[in-house]
């Protein structure tokens, strides 16, 4: 009993305190039951791919090109081996590179238009048109060398980067093949594509965005619904079934996962997470790690839940608490964004502010995009917590993030047993805020009672 009052103590100290930033409980919170918005057919899917791709080829490549003084960017992929650009370059209908096919992207200047062709049999859609013809005689390397020769470029970016993969997508064997075709002279003029690469893939367009947010509320509605009576009954059914279950309606709804779900418990006097074929019992705390791939964006989220007792119809205060601190956090994340610095130095102003708040954070955000763990600048990472070599790239406008973090808090109604808090909500940064897609969680779902 003592123990318990003086967690009460210091709980109400620290709600006394003046944090070093807004707490902004008003950021949009999260339908915890939303109504699945309708899922669009394939041949409707299709139709929106192809016209956000005509889009980007228009307007994301020119301007990254020109901003980094890029004349000549070229990808080279293989069948079932795609560079991961050259795989969102794609049009709706073919799907995966064939055979070797190579892009080549040209900017002629003075205001030109960015040249767009394939050193490859075939067209692909009306984005790329081809630019060899096997029967003339040519072998595709001869005639890509030719295509270099004849347009000069001063810079010829390729996608090799010992960072990321994301811009590390020619192999080794067809960059000997690439660069054993070129002249000399133009050998020499081949750099890194990397921050075109990852300023392609991390980009995203007004039209994307306009549909962002209905994408991750589907994944918030298929997390409502497992975080309900309709699929968990507590003393039969375990996290493992309620994992499949959403692994299953995913399938169902015509979607995919891009990582298997997880679900853990958090359980009054058990250290740590219980998982597995552990059965869900009345007064557990629950968490889940899910996400889908829709439109050809991911989502990534974490919420938790609390499974009411018979004489409960809220939870303990304390894990109200918990989830209130990982919020805070969430405010010292996104208060410190800045376009041009690095996600290192964002890190580090998070981390002391939520330091400063008497807070004990945990933080490990990344973009969201084509990829769940998308191209860009990393901020923190789960097992360190200071500067990385993934972290020094400079954060841009116009980002998908996945604000992932947690908050550990002792909670007085466990005595005192501290609990790891952890949530994760997708986010977009237009340069000067964070805006969460579908809003973020501020309350436990509830099971029991009447949900």
């Amino acid at each position: 009993m003592i123990r318990k009052l003086m967690y009460s103590l210091a709980s109400l100290a620290l709600m006394a305190g003046t944090p070093a930033f807004a707490y902004e409980p008003d950021q949009g919170e999260a339908d915890l039951s939303p109504a699945t918005p309708e899922i669009l057919s394939l041949r409707d899917r299709a139709a929106v791919h192809d016209a956000w791709l005509g889009e980007r080829l228009e307007t994301v490549v020119p301007s990254l090109m020109r901003e980094k003084g890029i004349d000549m960017w070229v990808m080279v992929a293989r069948e079932y081996m795609e560079d991961p650009v050259v795989a969102t370059m794609l049009n709706a209908t073919s799907l995966r590179a064939r055979r070797r096919t190579i892009l080549v992207f040209h900017d002629p200047g003075n205001g030109e238009p960015v040249e767009r062709i394939t050193v490859s049999r075939y067209d692909l859609g009306d984005f790329f048109k081809s630019a060899w013809v096997p029967e003339d005689g040519d072998d595709q390397w001869q005639r890509f060398a030719e295509i270099v020769a004849e347009r000069d470029p001063q810079k010829i970016a390729v996608n090799v980067d010992s960072i990321s993969a994301f811009a590390d997508g020619l192999t080794s064997s067809q960059y000997t093949e690439l660069y054993a075709a070129l002249a000399p002279e133009y050998q020499e003029r081949i750099v890194s594509g990397h921050d075109l690469a990852i300023g392609w893939l991390e980009t995203r367009i007004p039209a994307e965005m306009e549909e962002y947010g209905n994408i991750v509320r589907v994944a918030h509605s298929i997390i409502g619904e497992a975080f309900s009576s309709k699929v968990i009954t507590p003393g039969e059914t375990t996290t493992d079934d309620v994992v499949w279950w959403t692994r299953q309606k995913t399938l169902d709804l015509g979607l995919v996962n891009w990582f298997h779900t997880s679900v853990n418990i958090f359980r009054e006097g058990v250290e740590g997470p219980l998982s597995g074929d552990t059965v869900i019992e009345k007064g557990d705390m629950l968490w889940i790690d899910f996400g889908i791939v829709y439109l050809g964006l991911n989502t990534d989220t974490q919420h938790l839940a609390y499974v009411l007792k018979d004489d409960e119809t809220d939870p303990p205060e304390g894990l109200k608490a918990g989830l209130r601190d990982a919020n805070m956090v969430q405010d010292a994340l996104t208060s410190s964004f800045e376009a041009g610095v690095s996600g290192n130095e964002i890190l580090a102003r998070a981390l002391k502010k939520s330091v400063d708040a008497g807070l004990k954070p945990s933080i490990y955000s990344h973009p969201l995009g084509y990829h769940g763990h998308g191209a860009g600048s990393s901020i923190g990472f789960w097992d360190n917590q200071g500067p990385s070599d993934k972290g020094e790239y400079l954060v841009r406008p116009n980002t998908g993030w996945s604000i992932e973090l947690n908050a550990t808090k002792a909670v007085p109604e466990w005595g005192g047993q501290e609990v790891r808090f952890s949530t994760e909500e997708d986010a977009f940064f237009d340069g000067e805020k964070v805006t969460y897609l579908d809003g973020r969680q501020t309350r436990l779902h509830l099971i029991g009672g009447e949900d």
